[in-house]
């Protein structure tokens, strides 16, 4: 009867086997990758010293420019254009610099799901 055993409890020992010796490669997997990142890092340059870093030019923050342009006007000469011919048309800056206000009930977008101005 011992011999039925050890023949039974003889298959299980390699089956534990297996994860074990896949567990040791997996944590010397884990291990090799933190050992190349570190060496990989270490050829990484310095970050800047505080004098490399920038600074603000003399006269300050540059601020930028708020205002209302309107397109350029299509040339009304009578002729049809291709839109090949229009090329980059400018804008130039608005007669009135007073922000535009939606009017009430208005979305303020197109499919916006108001009912607009009416």
């Amino acid at each position: 009867m011992s011999s039925a055993l050890m023949q039974i409890a003889a298959p299980s020992g390699a089956w534990v086997l297996g994860p074990v010796i896949a567990g040791v490669f997996l944590v010397g997997g884990l291990i090799g990758a933190f050992w190349f990142g570190d060496v990989f890092k270490s050829r990484e340059p310095a970050p800047p010293r505080p004098e490399e870093q920038p600074h603000l030019p003399p006269g300050g923050a540059v601020r930028g420019i708020q205002e209302n342009r309107e397109p350029e006007e299509v040339p009304r000469d009578g002729r049809r254009r291709l839109p090949h011919e229009f090329g980059n048309l400018g804008t130039r800056p608005s007669e009135s610099q007073e922000r535009p206000k939606w009017g009430k009930g208005s979305s303020g977008s197109f499919g916006g799901g108001g009912l607009g101005a009416h």
